[in-house]
């Protein structure tokens, strides 16, 4: 049982006691008089909030584990009270087939700190199989790269596009850079060498012709898109005549980090793709929190070592890692008044189990899953490098002075960190999902 604290329920804030058995939220209300528990977590002075869900993460297994990985990257994710994730599939090998969503399945299974789910790759080899794939247990959706991805997980060409589109119905995730207009502009960076050109080569056009191109691609084959980490203030723009049929994720670090400042203090740990962006674009992506053209923060967790990180650049990787940071960094936002902590609720809770039709998540509500996220709002820390779990061990956010951190993460009634200390074993589970739940019983119907 969680007492005492001021819980965020569908309803606002309230202070009410949270009971939770077999995993769900089984009363709501004034309980420590009539309720008893084995384990009770103390949260006078605390905000309960629904599990963070951090719908992007790159945990880099198989293949890249050097980076990062599944035990160590869930772990980051409960330490940052991080109660669920979707890991990508850009890994080594891809997730393409059925095959490899059940080994990365496996593999989390009895290591992950959290609850998960991963992404199917859409690509030219795997196009006409989407349909099956993207309804298998622990699916989250498929997720296409037009540009900045290699081999066959590179899906840049029109008629591939359309096939993807054709097969299946769930919500496609898509990472939007003209691939074409990425290469016609490579020069750009080789010729200067220098991290602050990352912006310029990946231009604002190169980001927009892609979310052109899909949205219009999407509505001839009546799909639904979620477009990741928006970063242009011309995309928000576009991006809001189409929100019919298209939902948005923005993330912290293109919220936080200003170009051309964080390239000259941080260098190539700034490097990301899409590119942070000058301070226009950012204050686009604020005013589209507030209009409620975003749906979802995501965090683009992508780490690599730091030793890959300081080559020349553009040799230098792109990515960062986030998930740990996410709550923190959003949570400072919302002391600095830039967004309510109810809109980051919807945000990181109620968004992406709406959007992605996630089972038993995303409020804190009976019956749902017993997932926490248990802040103090007042605290101040330092985030360091040394507090990051990460196999990368480190943070673009080292020496940042933050209000607002996870004291306690709840994983389904396991209180998997308290007092900001991790406890017991890992209790992550499969994520469940109505609409691959639906295909399966009308499956089972027909048969």
């Amino acid at each position: 049982m969680v007492q005492g604290g001021t819980v965020m329920t569908p309803n606002g804030a309230e202070r009410i006691d949270v009971a939770c058995a077999q995993g769900r939220i089984v009363a709501l209300g004034d309980l420590h008089r009539s309720w008893s528990a084995d384990t009770t977590l103390d949260a006078t002075g605390l905000h309960v909030l629904p599990g963070v869900i951090d719908s992007q993460v790159h945990f880099r297994e198989p293949g890249l584990m050097h980076k990062e990985n599944l035990e160590a990257g869930t772990r980051g994710a409960v330490l940052g009270g991080v109660t669920a994730v979707f890991e990508m599939p850009n890994t080594d090998p891809l997730t393409l087939s059925a095959a490899d969503l059940q080994a990365k399945l496996d593999a989390a299974r009895g290591r992950a700190w959290c609850d998960h789910a991963f992404y199917v790759g859409g690509s030219a080899v795997n196009a006409e199989q989407l349909a099956e794939l993207e309804n298998r247990p622990g699916c989250a959706g498929i997720k296409v790269f037009m540009g900045s991805s290699f081999g066959d997980l590179l899906a840049d060409d029109d008629q591939v596009l359309r096939r993807i589109l054709r097969h299946g119905r769930r919500r496609l995730a898509v990472h939007a850079e003209d691939e074409a207009r990425l290469r016609e502009r490579k020069h750009i960076a080789a010729d200067s060498s220098d991290v602050r050109m990352h912006p310029v080569w990946r231009d604002v056009d190169s980001a927009l012709m892609a979310t052109h191109r899909i949205v219009r691609l999407a509505a001839e084959a009546g799909r639904r898109l979620h477009l990741l980490h928006i970063s242009s203030a011309e995309e928000i723009a576009y991006l809001a005549e189409h929100k019919h049929r298209v939902t948005v994720e923005v993330t912290p670090h293109h919220l936080t980090l200003q170009a051309p400042e964080c390239y000259e203090r941080l260098g190539s740990l700034a490097q990301m793709n899409p590119p942070v962006r000058e301070q226009r674009h950012q204050d686009a992506l604020w005013q589209a929190i507030r209009d409620g053209v975003v749906d979802v923060i995501g965090s683009d967790h992508a780490p690599h070592t730091l030793q890959e990180k300081a080559q020349p650049y553009p040799q230098s990787p792109s990515g960062m890692t986030g998930v740990q940071t996410l709550l923190p960094v959003m949570l400072n936002h919302v002391h600095a008044g830039r967004l309510s902590l109810q809109r980051l609720v919807d945000l990181t809770s109620a968004g992406p189990a709406r959007i992605f039709g996630i089972e038993g998540k995303g409020r804190i509500a009976l019956g749902y899953d017993a997932d926490l996220s248990i802040v103090d709002l007042r605290a101040r820390r330092v985030i360091r490098n040394n507090w990051i779990a990460s196999v990368s061990g480190w943070t673009p956010y080292d020496g940042l002075t933050v209000t607002g951190w996870p004291i306690h993460t709840v994983v389904r009634g396991h209180c998997v960190v308290r007092d900001e200390t991790l406890t017991g074993q890992p209790h992550g589970a499969v994520m469940r999902f109505l609409e691959s739940s639906s295909d399966e019983m009308a499956r089972n119907v027909e048969a």
